[in-house]
């Protein structure tokens, strides 16, 4: 039975449930981000031991990612009709158990499949973590939760590569999975006791929302049907990104049906009554044009923390625990600035913080061309990291604020489901085809000189992507006037949509 809808966030920052809904979220959200870039670092341990080839260690990173951006839309439409908190808790343990499973594989096939079942898990609890906060939280702390959330979470993604090495060199790869499993332990509980329950009414245009008060309008079926077009695309056009090299008619085919499928799947969501992901949603320039930025800037850091862990070890020499310390720069800037910068965002808006961070991040990321063999950490490794730890710390939490502010409450589990999509599938996408882009073969990752030579004609690749974001962002975000009587301004507080209105003031909506 949907939980009914939550009225009126009224849950403060400073109050003690104000802090458990947070740390909540954060431990939830942080297990996800993890298990996103942790991975990275055990990828040349988990090579040897399961005697894996580099297309093997691409799906390890890519079967999770897959299910996650494939699945995420209806994670959050989950958490909208049945109560973000219970899909939330359901999402962690779910991941747990499969993480569980991932410690334990025999092999790369099933270490392979069991990184697809986590990526489930990941798509359950991933939109509800931020939907959690955007609904609970009083509108004048709305804002800073975000801050905190964005800050605390990009922590859990750039502390990953140090916590793998340690595993690595330490335990052991298969302790990089079963970490989570004492981590959902604590989650789950402190979840059901101490956050509130919130649903989306299905006329927010969250899909399968709750019925509303007056009781005019039924549930309607999930969209199965987009669900599975939009996975089977990511999925078929992944294969074809992965196994290009091999120039067959098969990869070819794979190719034309995964465009295919999408093509479907734009078809399907636009036809539907109550889709999985409405398409009226994009009608918001703001939303439409950050989530633009998304698929820039998240598809450059997948790949740069892909070829980066690899290259550390590969070329330069450095242990897993070595690779993984190297990063820590990037998580001591998050940790100290990540709240100041959505701040800082909330009294200039978000087109500097969204312009600015991109080129910070891709001048980093060319600075990565200096490490090589022999590479010594403070002249070579530490300025990139640190120039790279800047860009991230100015961008991401002006990014995630900005998402959220674009669309009525009503609709934050749809719009934390499609931005998580878009990072995601980019993520995906920077994985499967930076190794054909810089002409990697399949066991390139056990030669130095082989590898050296692909990273440097990748890395240019991932920063110009991070420059075509800061275009985009300087292009088409926006702020609104200090005149905006817009109902979601006064709802989000802070680096709003602007109004869909046009120079006449008649609605485009």
């Amino acid at each position: 039975m949907a939980a009914p809808p939550q009225e009126t966030p009224a849950v403060r920052i400073a109050t003690p449930q104000g802090k458990w809904v947070l740390l909540t979220t954060v431990l939830g959200s942080s297990m996800a981000m993890l298990d996103s870039t942790v991975v990275n670092v055990a990828l040349p341990r988990i090579g040897r031991d399961l005697d894996a080839d580099l297309e093997a260690l691409q799906w390890t990173v890519n079967a999770y990612m897959l299910t996650l951006a494939g699945l995420i839309l209806l994670g959050g439409a989950l958490g909208d009709r049945f109560g973000r908190r219970k899909i939330f808790v359901i999402g962690v343990v779910w991941f747990a158990a499969a993480s569980l499973l991932c410690g334990i594989a025999p092999s790369a096939g099933v270490l392979v499949a069991a990184r697809a079942l986590q990526g489930v898990g990941g798509a359950l609890l991933t939109p509800g973590s931020l939907a959690l906060i955007q609904a609970s939280f009083h509108p004048d702390d709305r804002a800073r939760a975000v801050g905190l959330w964005s800050g605390f979470g990009g922590i859990g993604a750039a502390v990953g590569p140090f916590v793998g090495g340690w595993l690595v060199d330490g335990p052991g790869w298969r302790w990089v999975f079963l970490l989570n499993v004492p981590l959902a332990l604590l989650c789950a509980p402190i979840a059901v006791r101490h956050v509130p329950e919130s649903a989306g009414a299905s006329r927010s245009g969250a899909v399968g929302g709750s019925v509303g008060s007056g009781g005019g309008r039924g549930h309607r079926p999930f969209d199965v049907l987009g669900a599975v077009l939009g996975a089977l695309s990511l999925a078929l056009v992944t294969y074809a990104l992965i196994e290009a090299r091999n120039g067959s008619l098969v990869v070819a085919l794979t190719a034309v049906a995964g465009l295919a499928a999408g093509v479907a799947f734009v078809y399907v969501e636009k036809r539907r009554p109550d889709p999985m992901m409405p398409l009226d949603i994009f009608a918001s320039r703001q939303f439409s044009a950050v989530n633009l930025v998304t698929l820039c800037v998240y598809a450059a850091f997948s790949g740069f923390f892909f070829l980066t862990a690899l290259q550390l070890q590969v070329v330069a020499g450095y242990s897993a625990l070595g690779a993984g310390t190297a990063m820590l720069p990037t998580t001591v800037l998050m940790l100290l600035f990540s709240a100041r910068s959505g701040d800082l965002a909330q009294r200039i808006g978000p087109r500097i913080p969204l312009t600015v961070g991109p080129l910070l991040c891709a001048g980093g990321m060319l600075l990565m061309l200096r490490v090589g063999p022999d590479a010594a950490y403070v002249s070579d490794v530490l300025p990139a990291l640190l120039v790279m730890g800047a860009g991230m710390v100015t961008l991401v939490a002006p990014l995630t604020a900005t998402v959220l502010a674009s669309v009525d409450i009503g609709r934050a589990g749809l719009a934390s489901g499609i931005n998580n999509a878009a990072a995601r599938a980019a993520g995906l996408v920077a994985v499967a085809a930076l190794p054909l882009l810089a002409g990697m073969g399949p066991e390139a990752y056990r030669s130095a000189e082989q590898f050296n030579d692909a990273f440097r004609r990748g890395m240019p690749w991932c920063a110009g992507v991070l420059v075509l974001g800061a275009v985009v962002a300087f292009a088409t975000v926006r702020r609104p006037g200090p005149d905006c009587q817009r109902p979601e301004c006064r709802t989000h507080g802070w680096v709003t949509a602007p109004p869909l209105e046009s120079t006449r003031g008649r609605s485009l909506t």
